[in-house]
């Protein structure tokens, strides 16, 4: 939707700007935020980073955490605010304005220029300018076309590469899921080119835990794992008294499901955590299997094919039998996807 041209002339004067993301921002979402909001801080406009809920402390080291404002009751009004007087609003990372809570109506009602860069599926109807291809395997790989289609690839330097060489390492699963494409490649190639620190990047992401964290990872593997062998499927269901006793931060659940894929045989992998509000799942699978189609089917949710999230409000025994009735309807898929 939109015509570069219109970008481009909104941007061609100091604008101020409004970047968001959605609600629990991974690294894709917040690499794609700080390295659109550094890069347009160089050209000389007013930004402000705002973010629906708090996220990873894996995170912080990115350039410009420390002035992101992540939003809550208390500062409602303050939000309000950088949202009604900004010229310039930029959604990152999701297609629908519900996934940035009481943002969304927020970014609705604005009267700024709204621009929207995302590769997820069913876009809402509410950007001016739209830069969406769910082929890209991240956010943050179409920011970096973005910020060359703008002819600015000369202003991005080593801090905005890695914001976004984290996004793209994280949504393809450290280059194994097969949205690694030669494209993938060749944006990684130039990021490093700029002066990207590709090792520093996966050890802050992937290598930072802590003491709790591993300890939640060993019980969740030795207690939590369960294995439906007639169905190909794996899950954890993670209660809120266990996540309490763990003490358990935004993010320590991160990449837990994908040790339940990583079983030999599983073509489904589902972890159920119950955080208080609700049960959040995040679904994984291989192949053709369709994940996405169970979590917005079933489940209030919706993402990419193999990877996808959903939300109930009943208990987390309820969501859990309900998953395995589910399960039924989709067993011939199943089994043809394990038999490839």
């Amino acid at each position: 939707m939109g015509d570069i041209n219109s970008l481009i002339k909104q941007l061609n004067t100091p604008n101020k700007i409004v970047i968001t993301t959605h609600h629990k921002p991974d690294a894709d979402a917040l690499g794609s935020s700080l390295g659109m909001a550094n890069y347009l801080i160089k050209k000389g406009h007013n930004v402000k980073v705002i973010t629906p809920s708090d996220y990873p402390g894996f995170l912080h080291w990115m350039k410009g955490n420390d002035d992101v404002l992540v939003f809550t009751d208390k500062n409602s009004k303050q939000v309000e605010k950088f949202i009604d007087e900004a010229d310039t609003i930029i959604t990152l990372d999701f297609s629908v304005l519900h996934r940035i809570n009481e943002m969304g109506e927020m970014v609705r009602n604005a009267k700024a220029f709204k621009v929207n860069v995302d590769h997820h599926l069913e876009p809402e109807d509410f950007a001016d300018y739209r830069l969406w291809d769910t082929k890209a395997a991240s956010t943050c790989e179409l920011c970096f076309e973005l910020i060359v289609m703008l002819g600015d690839k000369a202003l991005i330097d080593k801090d905005i590469a890695e914001c976004l060489y984290a996004g793209i390492m994280t949504d393809t699963g450290g280059f194994r899921h097969p949205n690694t494409t030669q494209n993938v490649h060749e944006v990684v190639a130039e990021l490093i080119g700029i002066g990207a620190d590709n090792a520093k990047v996966a050890k802050e992401i992937y290598d930072t835990n802590s003491l709790n964290r591993l300890k939640f990872l060993g019980f969740a593997l030795s207690k939590k794992l369960e294995v439906l062998p007639e169905f190909h499927t794996a899950y954890f269901a993670i209660t809120n008294d266990e996540l309490d006793q763990f003490e358990s931060k935004t993010g320590d659940t991160e990449g837990l499901v994908n040790y339940a894929l990583s079983l030999e045989g599983i073509v489904l992998a589902v972890l159920f955590k119950d955080s208080g509000d609700g049960i959040k799942m995040s679904f994984r699978s291989i192949g053709d299997f369709p994940a996405n189609e169970i979590a917005s089917k079933y489940f209030n949710g919706g993402g990419h094919r193999n990877a996808a999230g959903g939300k109930t409000d009943g208990t987390l025994e309820e969501t859990v039998d309900k998953f395995k009735s589910v399960l039924i309807d989709y067993k011939p898929l199943l089994d043809s996807e394990k038999n490839k």
